[in-house]
């Protein structure tokens, strides 16, 4: 019912004055010429600090354009939503936001940021849970038997190489106590808090470094601080975070594929998206640390994995025909590495599907702001912002423009080996991205009739179509 009245429900706001006085196309062209870059911008107001996430964008960004595209009551929708700051910063300001996420971590950090109770019911469950937890992990035995019944082979022997013993008793105490509470967003919450102390941009309480910023890596030097710990300082942490938070009444997280968008046709006023790197970025590689102690076993996460835009796996696929640019970079990839071309090409298809599909939910003469990074595979900057626009013309948008920006790499969470001798490729490459403004074409309007003639029917047909029904009615007689 709530998902309804959130996609039906239609905005009796005031427009501000002078909000849609200039064409869209004039707006998102002047509004991708202002600055992009946001260089110190404040990024931890209201929720978007609740959980790392790699590769976020600025909350600046969707902020920038959902003030200029659209007024109070619009829908903003995120296809590809990772960790939900556009549908963050369309509830903040008073628009109804949908994201749409593959990821289940994702989808929980949306839900999360976006609906979350209030902050004085989170606070004494956090702290109930943790007196449950210290007990759990008092009784002699007791957290052994929890990790025994909770997990099949593979995953335990996961755990097993990356959390040491004590952290594990831990980790499962708290879980067990999060289950105890009856209420579902309360429980959400809590493992969010849980998966938080997992996945961090620094320390972390698993044997992994950095989880937030890239590929794990095994550090057996590192001394994990206790879970309980890093869980109440971290309870306390986001409890202020979601204290500013509006109700979620406006706002929708929806697992799902983004080339199969759960929206009727003609239903968002703006989309506001970034899509996964090509060959860059491997979220579930960082998300599993914390996905296993949520009930996901690694195989299933494996499979999972596989259907990600940008997946390795092949299978049996074979590249169709692509537009010239795009099959260009493909074949110059291909004299290369054919594997990594076939991989590309996986990527470019997928993407033009989930082009497809925001043309269609977008509304006649609305914007989409794709914000995309390039990638270099096998030493050849396969140019993925040039190549998606290419993509998205062909699904029906018009590119206005594409705009550059900075990165303020620290704020983005690249992937990055601080410290370390030599720089890696993403490295390399990651200090801009591209942000791409399309518009979808409003409709003609239907020409006037002259008063008297039926909706539909051309006028110079009239008396034709008289004398037909003449001739029916003699039949008849």
């Amino acid at each position: 019912m709530r998902q309804l009245r959130l996609l039906a429900e239609e905005s009796t706001a005031p427009v501000p004055a002078g909000v849609r006085r200039r064409p869209v196309k004039d707006r998102l062209s002047a509004l991708l010429d202002d600055g992009l870059d946001f260089a110190g911008a404040r990024t931890g107001y209201a929720s978007h600090h609740l959980h790392s996430f790699a590769a976020k964008f600025p909350p600046q960004l969707p902020r920038h354009f959902i003030l200029g595209l659209t007024a109070p009551g619009d829908l903003v929708l995120d296809p590809m939503a990772g960790s939900g700051t556009t549908v963050v910063e369309a509830v903040l300001l008073g628009r109804r936001g949908v994201g749409v996420d593959l990821d289940p971590l994702a989808v929980q950090i949306g839900r999360v940021k976006t609906a979350a109770p209030p902050a004085a019911a989170l606070g004494d469950a956090g702290r109930r849970v943790l007196t449950r937890a210290r007990r759990l992990f008092e009784a002699d035995g007791r957290c052994d038997e929890l990790l025994a019944q909770r997990f099949d082979e593979p995953t335990r022997a996961f755990l097993d190489y990356w959390f040491l013993p004590t952290t594990q008793r831990e980790l499962v105490a708290l879980v067990t106590a999060a289950q105890d509470e009856p209420d579902p967003a309360v429980r959400r919450f809590l493992y969010l808090t849980i998966s938080s102390i997992i996945v961090t941009k620094s320390g972390g309480v698993s044997l992994a470094r950095d989880l937030a910023h890239s590929r794990p890596h095994r550090d057996v030097g590192k001394e994990p601080r206790s879970a309980f710990e890093q869980f109440r300082a971290r309870l306390s942490r986001n409890l202020r975070s979601v204290t500013d938070m509006p109700s979620g009444e406006h706002a929708l997280i929806l697992q799902g594929d983004a080339a199969h968008l759960p929206l009727a046709g003609d239903s968002a006023h703006l989309i506001v998206t970034s899509p996964p790197y090509a060959n860059a970025i491997d979220y579930m590689r960082a998300h599993k640390f914390s996905l296993v102690w949520l009930g996901h076993s690694i195989p299933d996460l494996s499979e999972w994995r596989a259907r990600y835009i940008g997946a390795e796996r092949l299978g049996g696929f074979v590249p169709p025909p692509l537009p010239p640019r795009s099959a260009g970079v493909v074949r110059a990839l291909a004299e290369r590495d054919g594997k990594k071309a076939r991989i590309l090409a996986k990527y470019f298809v997928a993407m033009g599907r989930v082009f497809g599909e925001m043309h269609r939910v977008l509304r006649p003469g609305a914007a989409a702001i794709v914000v995309v990074g390039t990638s270099t595979m096998r030493g050849l900057n396969v140019q993925t912002h040039l190549c998606l626009a290419e993509m998205s013309t062909r699904a029906g948008f018009e590119v206005v423009r594409i705009a550059e920006r900075k990165l303020d790499r620290n704020r983005r969470m690249m992937p990055a080996r601080f410290g370390r001798r030599g720089k890696s490729q993403i490295e390399e490459r990651m200090y801009h991205e591209y942000v791409l403004g399309l518009l979808k074409a409003a409709r003609r309007p239907l020409p006037r009739r002259r008063a008297g003639a039926r909706p539909g029917t051309p006028t110079a047909d009239r008396a034709s179509i008289a004398r037909t029904n003449a001739h029916r009615e003699s039949l008849l007689d």
